[in-house]
């Protein structure tokens, strides 16, 4: 005999930039979980014995995971018609590719010993648990793989009680250009690793107790308890402090120092040779011009986490990253398909320039009045991809100053620059070969009073 957890869940529909890291980089050249093991299926039921046994409580199970308007304006909608993504556990179930990605997650955990099933003790509320499914796609937009995760509500964790401090290890883009083009000068390798289930790595100093998660089948005389978190899980506000705590103590035991002004750099520097890493959560990208390091680098991450090698550098943060004899290129192709393919404009008629000539744009005082959030979204997203594409900067910086009062003019304003990416969305920057390393190139404009509001 068993049990099956069903829940009813709830439904819930970071900025760049540093010197300092560029001077770092010159200047330093088990578990309890009990469950029935049943050939195939040992972690979940099957599809037709949820149906017959659980379908009232499973019916209302609603899984739909999706980025919300207010972050992605609908990115995921698009992904979730392409590569069909289950909005229930019982029809993930009914999938092979899901049940079986879901599988290999559990698996995971209990490898992982991240819970033991304990009586959940009096006074103490557990947070509850969702599954989500994604697709992870290559730069050019083929499936690479399907992922089914198993998420905390951190959402209902209470401060102080549940958790203290959050912190999430974010490269900064200016630190990540500077490897690219030191990469690209210098002939240094650019690797790429990927840690699985990278938020099940951390140590938890808090008492965290969570529900069952929904589907999996356990000894019936479990029914009635919690998971008592040991490691941290995704969804809990502290996991990605967690993990990079336990990163960074990793880095650091391996004879790597950590940048002050980006904490998510970590550098060595032996016999003159130089290795640096840089992690974006679970993503890491190493180089450097000491080959024997990166391999000693490389096998000892592997012993302390599951890592996957990616090979050379491809895409990292939404950049596509190709090399050849001439240096590094940088462009963001998908992420301007993407942004067009969700504002409608795939089919818009292109322009050669990101701004018309002699646009000279101002607050009106009778000027009609524009949807503010969807503005404010489009300058942030068109703002990322400024990162590769310098040729739109003036022209953001013309229509970021009205992000809290904009009008169809300055909307109007937004579509051209849309209109204008059509033309060419490939485009991007290169970090060129340069055999005087030291030579600097700059580049400014400038006009003189163009400020209508202000001048």
């Amino acid at each position: 005999m068993g049990c099956t957890n069903a829940t009813q869940p709830k439904t819930r529909g970071g900025r760049f930039g540093t010197v300092g890291a560029t001077t770092a980089l010159v200047r330093a050249w088990r578990g309890v979980w009990k469950l029935i093991e049943l050939e195939d299926s040992m972690y979940f039921l099957s599809e037709s014995k949820l149906q017959e046994e659980y379908h009232k409580e499973i019916q209302t199970l609603n899984y739909d995971y999706h980025i919300s308007e207010e972050n992605e304006f609908g990115q995921f909608k698009l992904v979730n018609q392409e590569a069909g993504i289950p909005n229930s556990v019982q029809e993930a179930l009914a999938d092979p590719r899901w049940k079986a990605t879901m599988n290999e997650e559990m698996k995971s955990l209990q490898k992982n010993e991240t819970w033991e099933l304990v009586e959940c003790p009096l006074g103490k509320k557990p947070v509850g648990c969702r599954w989500i499914y994604t697709v992870k796609y290559k730069a050019d937009g083929i499936i690479e793989r399907f992922k089914a995760r198993l998420l905390a509500k951190g959402y209902t964790q209470t401060y102080g009680i549940d958790y203290t401090e959050t912190f999430a290890p974010v490269a900064k883009i200016n630190t990540v250009r500077v490897l690219l083009s030191l990469a690209a000068n210098l002939d240094w390798p650019l690797q790429q690793f990927d840690v699985k289930n990278v938020f099940l790595h951390g140590e938890l100093s808090e008492e965290v107790y969570m529900d069952l998660p929904p589907g999996c089948m356990v000894l019936e005389k479990q029914c009635q308890k919690v998971c008592k978190l040991k490691k941290s899980l995704y969804g809990l506000k502290q996991s990605l402090r967690a993990w990079f705590g336990r990163f960074t103590k990793s880095m650091r035991a391996f004879g790597y120092r950590q940048s002050n002004s980006d904490h998510t750099l970590f550098l060595k520097k032996q016999h003159g040779k130089i290795t640096t890493l840089i992690v974006y959560v679970d993503d890491m990208v190493v180089t450097g011009n000491d080959p024997e390091e990166r391999k000693a680098l490389q096998n000892y991450l592997s012993r302390e986490f599951e890592m996957k090698d990616l090979g050379p550098l491809k895409y990292f943060l939404g950049i596509e990253v190709s090399r050849s004899s001439e240096g590094i290129f940088l462009s963001q192709r998908k992420y301007a398909f993407d942004l067009l393919q969700e504002t409608g404009m795939l089919g818009c008629q292109p322009v050669n320039t990101p701004i018309e000539e002699g646009l000279k744009l101002c607050v009106e005082p009778n000027q009609v009045s524009t949807d503010k959030g969807r503005y404010q979204r489009l300058v942030g997203r068109l703002m990322y991809l400024a990162h590769t594409r310098p040729d739109l900067a003036y022209a953001l910086s013309v229509v970021s100053q009205y992000m809290h009062n904009p009008g169809e003019q300055h909307m109007n304003a937004i579509m051209h620059i849309l209109r204008y990416l059509k033309n060419a969305p490939g485009k991007g920057i290169l970090f060129a070969k340069n055999v005087n390393h030291q030579s600097i190139e700059v580049y400014t404009d400038a006009d003189w009073a163009g400020a209508v509001d202000d001048r």
